[in-house]
């Protein structure tokens, strides 16, 4: 199958190299990089890596309003034009694992979406401290117990859509702008009825650079759940 893999970046320089390398090792697959604005260079780097594997790498560099949903919607907007089979999305940090991509990539055959799940058995995280751990599992146990999302991992970056599954999702009414992107787009697939599956995958905490989480990521990721219950109350 014909594979788009997205990736935002901001301040990446030390990872981007060896996450090119590692996706683009498959013929078939290629690379959106989507920068924005990093102040760190990323953003010419990737030009220099496109320059390097013509045809295959691609860069959109940003320049509205920062954010992290807003780089994944306009990403979005554009791959499903495209004439490929499979959009998948991943960090990159190296927290995931590009050799995890041809499993995922594969559950799309059978599955319209297909998430790279830490916690489908047990906890599969290298190198987080234990109140990483508890922060992550007990966030999804909140979202699962407000939205009723049947998802182990959801909150989880690495996944896979099917191109025409992607085309139906209602991306220009997406309201999370960090990482509580993740749990919208799962719940608005859901709602769709799209066929959500997980795949395990090991997630290895970064090993340069800086996380991006933050105090208000966080609490856009705890509103969010009660905002789409309470929003499909309202249309109900």
């Amino acid at each position: 199958m014909n594979v788009l893999v997205v990736v935002p970046t901001y301040n990446e320089l030390e990872n981007l190299p060896a996450l090119v390398s590692g996706v683009l090792e498959r013929s078939a697959y290629r690379l959106l990089v989507v920068d924005d604005g990093s102040p760190d260079g990323t953003g010419a780097l990737a030009d220099e890596l496109a320059a390097r594997w013509p045809g295959r790498l691609r860069v959109l560099h940003r320049t509205g309003p920062r954010g992290f949903g807003r780089s994944y919607v306009e990403a979005f907007t554009q791959a499903v034009r495209e004439p490929v089979d499979v959009v998948c999305q991943m960090d990159a940090d190296l927290s995931h694992d590009p050799a995890h991509l041809p499993a995922l990539v594969a559950a799309t055959r059978d599955y319209d979406v297909v998430v790279g799940s830490r916690y489908l058995h047990g906890i599969s995280v290298v190198n987080w401290p234990l109140y990483r751990i508890a922060l992550s599992t007990g966030a999804n146990a909140y979202i699962r117990a407000v939205t009723g999302l049947a998802i182990r991992d959801c909150t989880g970056g690495f996944r896979c859509w099917r191109r025409e599954a992607l085309a139906r999702m209602p991306l220009d009414t997406i309201m999370s702008d960090g990482y509580s992107f993740q749990i919208e787009m799962l719940w608005q697939a859901v709602g769709l009825g799209l066929r959500v599956t997980e795949v395990p995958i090991v997630f290895v905490e970064r090993r340069e650079g800086h996380s991006k989480l933050s105090g208000s990521v966080l609490a856009e990721a705890f509103w969010m759940p009660w905002r789409l219950r309470l929003g499909r109350r309202r249309r109900a």
